[in-house]
Order: C-alpha cells, then structure tokens, then sequence
C-alpha cells in the first residue's frame, strides 16, 4: 500500500491533521518540522556578497539536527513526501528549506486555507512545487533586515551603548512613537468656550447649543469668555422659537470580516490582549482547525462561507438577512497570497460549544460574532435634528434612537442614543437655564499596541505576519514602555536611538521609502520583480553611507558633573535595555556604575535610594540602591 509522509511546522497542526487524516485510512503519516529547519547564522552576517548578487548562507541551528536527522530517516520509508506548512511567504521558506535540507527531488506541495477534513482533500488532489517567487520575497526581507541590523546596530554599539540594534521596520515604528510623544510634550492647550440652553417639554428637559451666530457658523475659538458671558445675560429670561425639524434615517453598515490588523485592534479595544498575545492565539485556533488563516489582508470571503454565514442568518435572524451577500473589497494595494478574511471554519460551532480557555472563548467568540454580523443587514437609526433661535442667535439641538438592530444585534454593537420630546415648528420652549462651558483642547492620544498597529498599516509599514513582532521588539530592546494606561511610552534611550537614526540614517526611519520597500516585497511575491535587484539597489548605497557615517559620528557622551569614587575619572550616563544608569567614563579599567535614584528613601535600609530597575521579563519594579547590602523590593511607587 502507497504510503504518505505530510510534513507540518507545528505539533499542533500535525496532531489536529492526524484526526482528520485517520478517518479515511491510515496510509498517512504526519510529522513536524518546528518551524524552519535552516536560517541565518544568529551571530554572523551570513551573507555572501559578489557580482552576482547577494545571497543567504544558511545554517542548520543546533536545536534542529535532530529533528533533521529524524526527517532524513524517515522519508526512505515513504513512496510520498507531502510539504504541508502554511501557505504564506513563511510557510513556502519552510517548505523550501526542507526541500533543500532533506534533497527532496520527488516531493508534493500542498497548501490550505483551513485546517478542515474537505479542505485538506482538496488540497491533495491539486498537489504544486514550490512557488519560488514566494520563497525570494520571504528570503528578500529576511537578507533587508539582515543588512540594516548587522551593519547599523555595531554604530549604535560604538557611538551609544553595547547591545542596541536598529531594524528596518522596527525603527520607523519607532519614530511614530516618539514623534507623538513629542507632538504630547510640546502641545499648548487652548481654551474654548461653548453655551449650552437646558429646555422643557412636559417632564422632558433636553439641551441645545449654540452654533451660528447672524447666519454664520462659529468655529471652535470663535467665542471668548467676555462674548460668552454677554450672550448669556442677552437671553436671560427668553424663550427659543423652533425654527426647523429635520427626521432622517442613519444607516450603519457593519465592518468587514477580520484581517489581522483589524483583529489585533479590536482584540486590543475589548479586552486589552497585546498583539503579540492575540496573534499567539488566533495561530493555536487555527491549528486546532477552528478558525481560517490568521496572517492575512485580505476582506474576501469564500461563496462557501458566505452561504452557510447565510444560513444561519436565515435560521437564527431571518428578518436581518440582506437579499444580497455583502462583498468586501481589500484595501491593500498588494494584498498577500492568503485567500481570505478570517473566520471561522465551521460556522454552525458556536463559541458556548466549545471547551476553550477564556482568552481563546474570547479571540474565537469575537470572530464568529464579526464573520456573522458583516453578512447582516445594516443598523437604523432615526435621527432628528431641530434648530431654535433667539433674535440672531440659533441653537441646535439632535437625538437618535435605535429603530432597527440588525448586525449589532450579533456584534453587541451599542449606538449613542438620545430620546428627544416630540417636537414642532413653531413652538417655543422657555430658557431654563444657560450655561457657559470652560473647554481645553486635548494633546493627540498616545499609541497602544491597537491603535499604532493600524499606523502602521495605514503607512504601509510592515504585514501581517511582522506588526506583532516589531512591537515585541521594541520592548525587548528598552526602547519602548507602557504606563498604566497601557499606552506606548518612550523610552529616554529610544528617544536617542530614534535621533540617531534620524540624524545619520534617515532612510531607515523614512516612513515612504519603509512602504516601498514593501510594496517591493509583494512584487517579488507575484514574479514582478528581481529580488536580487531589490537588493542591490539597497545594499551598495547603503553600504557605502554606513562607511562613510561610521569613521564622522562622533560617540555620545554626556558628563552628570561627578566625579567617580573610585578613580577620580568624570561619571558619565549610560544605557542598557534595563534602563538608564551612571558609570564611569574609564570602564573598562574601571568598573564603577550606579543607577539614578528616584529620591525616595529607601524604606527598609534607610540608607540607599529607591531605583527603578527591570527584571529578564522586561518588568519594571523599585529596589535599594545598596543592593546586595539591603535587598529591599516594590513594584510601584504608590505608597511612598
């Protein structure tokens, strides 16, 4: 009997493709790869730079041989080799590293949206070779990176601190946050003023504003306090004539099925999950066969999906149902090679149905609610705006009530409502009272994971398969912290990175040049373009500028005006992903350092000051500056 060997990346996919497999015979045997079998050497250029071009040198890391060795053993037992990984640039370089690793000259390529009984036999029976243009672009990035980290980061190294790096997306989402936090810093709130009128219809009292004054709409600073306070006191005592009702219908129409940018915000704005933390759980949901790819940018759903997405609309909210499918169009310029939206494979199993952990209930409930609501009819609400006035004065005043659901009453969608009286042309409502309101104009909010996620993608900055780990880096590197807000903070040594960069290497935070270097990447993806041209149009100016830059920088160096207790040489500040710290300008010869006090003393001790310090998790906490000496410990400030 013909026997099959599928090999998988993960254990997870492997052991769910096991129990669909087994149900139509057992000449299929599924194994693992754990991901990619070969890559760049960690601690080497691994590049091999000539008139060819430029080309990866790869490696079999030393946590991957037996598994290799374990691969090599058992394709001989087999009349076929399947490569089932995942069917994005990622997938096609795992499957095409094992082809080269195991020299595989008889082999099968298979790909599959979902992990699901039909869509696995599917794809069995159109079985491909390796699309080498998807393999270019995912080894075009991975050589790009290579490049500005390995030739940056030793700068960084030299001119601030040891173990910094620079990355060619990392560092333009770097940038963004730090020019907002900037735009925070130097804002200059304004004051502005608006007057309110309360009113009275039977038990009902309703607010109205002032919004044109003589026919002329006033803009935000267009009342001061004085003009204010005079428009008060004129309608003392008077009444306001209803001067015009205007009814009208608001149609919402509900959002388009999940991608991944859009389901790491919403995971974001509902339950506070990091990027990182969603696209961890979204890979595990459709590893067990419960949801469809989650690395993609592309709104298209299957007519398969659609249809039964119907169905259930027809069984559960039939007078919701639209006549038509909704279709959704991408708004990616150059979506990737993933088919569709994400949703779930089965759409009739609902989330009480299923024995999940809470975060993973909340991820899959969140996309079987969107997959359900973006087939719905449109939401409905009646809106009445009425304008009053008094002598040259009008006031405006608006409701809306919800007359009809529809998809939000899967989503659980709240609309602002506000009930008016009844109201009429013509009819006059006394003043109860008028009000002045003091207003400030607010600073732009900072970036959480969410909302610096769709910056990104409104950029064109990054994929889907790289907003999660370009986030995780700026965290590991010390460049990037939250306040308890979860908002994304600056670090002091961010701010010099990014200034740095944006002094001397401009390109690599230039938010333009960052996007076309994407765009570039999805052409190699589609066979449009040479990804070795790619390449060299960036390497050799680049790697002349780093020459040229690396002999002019001059290293930073900032003196605190202390001298060292230890050799008498100037006290200097310094950096590490820990944070900011002093020592001594001599290092290494000498090693003094300490870490700057928060001039809160130490309440166990004493003695020592309370520093601010981070633990191998990136946790922030409070220590004695006398450590080991008093081993005092907090993890906020709250009680000091």
């Amino acid at each position: 009997m013909e026997k099959s060997l599928i090999i998988v990346e993960s254990p997870t996919k492997c052991n769910t493709i096991k129990k669909i497999l087994k149900e139509i015979g057992d000449n299929f045997e599924i194994v693992a790869s754990y991901g990619h079998i070969r890559d760049l050497a960690k601690r080497k250029f691994s590049l091999k730079i000539d008139e060819n071009g430029i080309f990866p040198i790869y490696v079999v890391p030393k946590e991957k041989r037996k598994i290799l060795n374990e691969l090599k053993k058992k394709i001989s037992q087999f009349n076929k080799i399947i490569l089932a990984t995942d069917e994005d640039r990622e997938g096609e370089a795992i499957s095409w590293h094992l082809v080269e690793a195991l020299k595989l000259e008889d082999y099968l390529r298979i790909t599959f949206h979902e992990i699901t009984k039909e869509a696995i036999l599917n794809a069995l029976k159109s079985p491909r070779k390796i699309n080498l243009a998807l393999v270019n672009a995912q080894q075009a990035r991975r050589i790009l990176d290579r490049i500005v980290g390995y030739m940056i980061s030793p700068i960084l190294w030299q001119k601030i601190t040891k173990r910094l790096s620079a990355g060619r997306v990392q560092s333009a989402a770097l940038r963004l946050i730090v020019e907002r936090e900037r735009e925070i810093e130097n804002f200059q709130p304004q004051k502005y003023y608006e007057i309110y009128v309360f009113l009275r219809k039977k038990n009902k009292i309703f607010k109205a504003t002032l919004y044109a004054i003589d026919e002329r709409k006033l803009g935000k600073f267009d009342l001061d306090l004085e003009k204010a306070q005079n428009i008060v006191k004129e309608i003392e005592g008077k009444s306001l004539k209803v001067a015009q009702v205007k009814k009208s219908k608001i149609l919402r129409s509900p959002n388009p099925p999940f991608i991944t940018s859009t389901l790491t915000q919403q995971a974001w704005q509902n339950f506070k999950f990091p990027v990182k933390f969603t696209m961890s759980v979204a890979q595990e949901l459709y590893e067990k066969g419960l949801i469809t790819y989650m690395r993609t940018d592309s709104t298209y759903l299957s007519n398969e999906a659609i249809e039964s997405v119907r169905n259930y609309i027809k069984e559960n909210f039939k007078e919701f149902l639209p006549q038509k499918p909704r279709v959704y169009k991408t708004k990616s310029k150059l979506a990737q090679e993933a088919h569709e939206a994400i949703r779930p494979t089965n759409i009739n199993l609902l989330p009480k149905e299923l024995k999940l952990e809470k975060s993973r209930m909340k991820i899959y409930e969140m996309i079987w609610r969107r997959t359900i609501a973006c087939q719905m009819e449109d939401a409905v609400l009646q809106r009445t705006e009425a304008i009053l006035t008094c002598d040259s004065l009008k006031f405006k005043t608006t409701g809306q009530v919800l007359i009809s659901p529809g998809f939000s009453l899967v989503e659980k969608i709240k609309f602002s409502e506000n009930l008016l009286p009844e109201i009429s042309e013509g009819e006059e409502f006394e003043i109860i009272e008028a009000k002045i309101e003091e207003h400030l104009t607010q600073p732009p909010p900072r970036y959480n994971e969410g909302s610096l996620v769709k910056a990104l993608e409104s950029y064109g900055i990054g994929r889907p398969s790289t907003y999660a780990t370009i986030i995780s880096t700026l965290f590991k590197r010390g460049y990037v912290d939250k306040n308890k807000q979860k908002n994304l903070i600056p670090t002091e040594l961010g701010k010099i990175v990014n200034d740095f960069l944006n002094e001397h290497f401009s390109l690599i935070v230039d938010y333009d040049f960052t996007a076309k270097m994407e765009d570039h990447l999805d052409l190699i993806a589609q066979n449009k373009k040479n990804w070795q041209e790619v390449l060299k149009e960036f390497y050799f100016p680049f790697s002349k500028l780093v020459e040229e830059k690396s002999e002019k920088i001059k290293k930073i160096i900032k003196e605190i005006g202390k001298d060292c207790p230890n050799c008498g040489g100037k006290l200097i500040e310094k950096f590490s992903t820990y944070g900011k710290f002093i020592a001594c300008q001599n290092f290494p010869n000498c090693s003094y350092k300490e870490n700057f006090n928060t001039g809160i003393l130490c309440p166990k001790c004493k003695k020592g000051f309370l520093v601010k310090r981070k633990n191998k998790k990136n946790k922030i906490f409070y220590g004695c500056s006398l450590w080991p000496d008093c081993d005092f410990i907090s993890n906020d400030l709250k009680n000091f």
